[in-house]
């Protein structure tokens, strides 16, 4: 009776400041509107009473914590889910959308990098096959028109790096995260570069080094198993892409002092990183991070950019050019969820029902947060301080030249 009181005067509260299309389903076949639509958009159906509590203060990540456990599931366009999840965060009257967020910061260590890393890339390799691109490039594409396919903007992205960088043939590449490769492979076939390539994930080391092996490109490219801190030598050309989100905020400056002493004196260097929108928690907004801290990227850690640009001059770095892709990650990920959900019976019988969940409301999730602002990425790209202003070019007409 305590809970069921409870839940009404919640429904009123919620309805009371939006008129949401969605509907609540009690395991006794009580139901409850948000709103005054006839059909729902939406049907969250609880399964438990154990899951009141969870919807009572409905933070992103007690929804999300309710969806991933199986004490919800939820019925409706994925797009509209993500949509009525945000507003029932937004507008309750609950401390759970006031709560103030607070800055946290995780210990790095080497051994807990490595378990973090495994813990999300080592899924399974067939798993992110069946919704990343043909060359299994996960971070955010390069729409350049806007219209082109995942796979076709991925492999822009790589070269829109590259060519920013000026890659010439015979510089010595560093990849810091190289994923399944993709990077290092472009980079060795079509700029002429020699390469290495750094990853903390056993699955993705595997597949890297077989995908280097099978273009007959050993003596071009290297994967190695290792942490970025332990790299010795220089390079004249250094990409680090959707990596430094796992190194910590208190970190920051020490690697990117590590990757001024890995850089050549006139080498060139990127970074492409997703940032917080909010400068001072670091946090995404409504729970949004401490879902994804708990559930899909344990220890990560998202830096205001304006904390990035500093920690980048700390460690003796000169941004020499910035630019916002928040819009092409957006689009990035609205792809993926769709390629997701239309995969969602293979990915079911490749992963258990708790992993399923986290990663179908991960990918949408994340296009909302893109979309609205409440995170971004950008690419920076940098080099040694303390260099002439004549050996910077006088515009960036260079990034676009096609090769």
């Amino acid at each position: 009776m305590f809970w069921e009181k409870k839940l009404a005067q919640w429904v009123d509260e919620v309805k009371s400041r939006a008129n949401l299309p969605a509907r609540l389903v009690l395991w006794d076949g009580q139901q409850h509107d948000f709103g005054t639509f006839a059909t729902p958009q939406v049907t969250l159906k609880v399964n438990t009473a154990a899951a009141l509590p969870l919807l009572l203060e409905p933070s992103l990540d007690n929804l999300g914590e309710a969806y991933v456990k199986g004490k919800i599931d939820i019925e409706g366009k994925l797009t509209d889910i993500i949509n009525i999840s945000y507003s029932l965060a937004r507008n309750t009257v609950t401390s759970a959308g006031k709560l103030a967020r607070v800055r946290r910061y995780f210990n790095h260590s080497k051994t807990s990098d490595k378990k973090a890393i495994q813990y999300h890339y080592d899924v399974s390799n067939e798993f992110y096959k069946l919704w990343l691109d043909e060359n299994m490039v996960y971070s955010c594409a390069y729409f350049e028109d806007g219209d082109e396919d995942i796979d076709t903007a991925q492999l822009k992205k790589i070269d829109h790096i590259l060519t920013k960088i000026q890659v010439q043939p015979g510089h010595r590449l560093l990849d810091i995260g190289c994923g399944w490769g993709a990077l290092v492979l472009r980079a060795a076939q079509k700029f002429g570069a020699q390469c290495v390539g750094v990853t903390l994930s056993q699955n993705q080391f595997d597949l890297a080094t077989q995908r280097v092996r099978d273009a007959g490109l050993e003596g071009q490219i290297e994967i190695r198993l290792q942490d970025y801190r332990d790299l010795d030598g220089r390079f004249d050309r250094i990409t680090s892409v959707g990596m430094f989100e796992h190194v910590g905020r208190k970190n920051l400056p020490g690697y990117f002092q590590k990757m001024h002493d890995l850089l050549e004196d006139h080498g060139i260097a990127m970074n492409h990183g997703i940032t917080s929108s909010d400068f001072d928690s670091g946090e995404t907004a409504l729970g949004g991070g401490e879902f994804i801290d708990r559930y899909v990227f344990p220890d990560g850690e998202l830096p205001h950019i304006s904390l990035a640009l500093e920690s980048m001059q700390r460690g003796g770095l000169e941004p020499i050019d910035v630019e916002s892709l928040r819009r092409h990650y957006a689009h990035t990920l609205n792809i993926w969820a769709d390629r997701f959900e239309a995969h969602a019976e293979e990915a079911r019988k490749l992963v258990d029902d708790e992993k399923f969940r986290i990663w179908r409301v991960y990918l949408a999730g994340c296009a909302y947060a893109f979309e609205n602002d409440d995170v971004s990425i950008f690419q920076v790209v940098c080099r040694r301080a303390g260099q002439s202003a004549t050996t910077l070019p006088w515009s960036r007409r260079y990034m676009y030249d096609k090769k």
